[in-house]
């Protein structure tokens, strides 16, 4: 007869042991509501019923084989009434959120906090929390779907695609990237063979004028004449008509006369 009390007397402590209290679901239920509003987009309805239903399911554990129990299912199920299609998706994606607690050396371990800081919060505190004390679980199980909670608007349905495609434009840069311009890869014909008046100078820069080469025109005397040599009648000795004309006098010739 001991022997049995003593085994309902420590089954009694366990269970205590086991169960958590109002203020630390309370507190645990703010904490993983606030994050699922960050990541989920909730609305402000919406924040709070999910307050609610997070309190209602940490106040529900007993023990550790509560944790995946009526309790988890009741949760998943009001959360639906609550959740878009694509939120209650995106929620069942998230481990830290799907699976919220696990009993584990002798107590509660919550999986939110291997993402985020504990007292790190995104929002305020819902109006719900200094007012619901639990109990809407123990209620008929369409008591989400009774009240309007007003939802994201359509577009938040489908996160967009981009964050999962990126551009093309990613993965395929443009060719031009790879092939230059003609141009830089052939330079003009200009910069290699050059003109053609670079490479030799003009004729005149040679060749002087033969005025350069020869007796100047205007000296100290007259040039020589070529004379014929010639004798007999009719060969005078004709002179090349270079004699000058002194200025201030009278004509002059060389030889004699015609």
């Amino acid at each position: 007869m001991k022997k049995m009390m003593l085994v309902a007397m420590m089954m009694v402590m366990t269970v205590t042991a086991n169960a958590m209290s109002y203020s630390a679901a309370r507190t645990e239920a703010l904490f993983l509501s606030d994050k699922m509003a960050y990541e989920l987009d909730l609305t402000p309805a919406q924040y709070e019923a999910v307050y609610e239903i997070n309190l209602d399911y940490l106040m529900s554990l007993n023990r550790s084989s509560d944790v995946f129990g009526i309790w988890w299912d009741r949760r998943n199920a009001d959360l639906r009434w609550v959740l878009t299609s694509w939120q209650f998706d995106r929620y069942m994606s998230l481990a830290h959120f799907y699976r919220p607690v696990a009993w584990r050396a002798g107590g509660w371990t919550f999986a939110v906090y291997t993402h985020y800081d504990r007292g790190r919060f995104f929002h305020a505190h819902p109006n719900v929390y200094v007012t619901y004390r639990g109990g809407n679980n123990r209620m008929h199980v369409n008591f989400y779907a009774d009240r309007h909670i007003a939802k994201p608007a359509g577009h938040h349905h489908n996160p967009p695609v981009a964050h999962h495609n990126p551009p093309v434009a990613h993965h395929n840069p443009p060719v031009a990237h790879h092939n230059k311009p003609a141009a830089h890869n052939n330079p003009p014909v200009a910069h290699n063979n050059k003109p053609t008046p670079h490479a030799g100078k003009p004729a005149g820069h040679n060749d002087r004028p033969a005025a350069h080469n020869g007796t100047r025109a205007f000296g100290n005397g007259p040039s020589k004449a070529t004379v014929n040599a010639g004798k007999g009648p009719g060969s005078p000795n004709r002179q090349i008509a270079h004699n000058t004309t002194r200025s201030g006098g009278g004509a002059g010739h060389f030889g004699g006369r015609r």
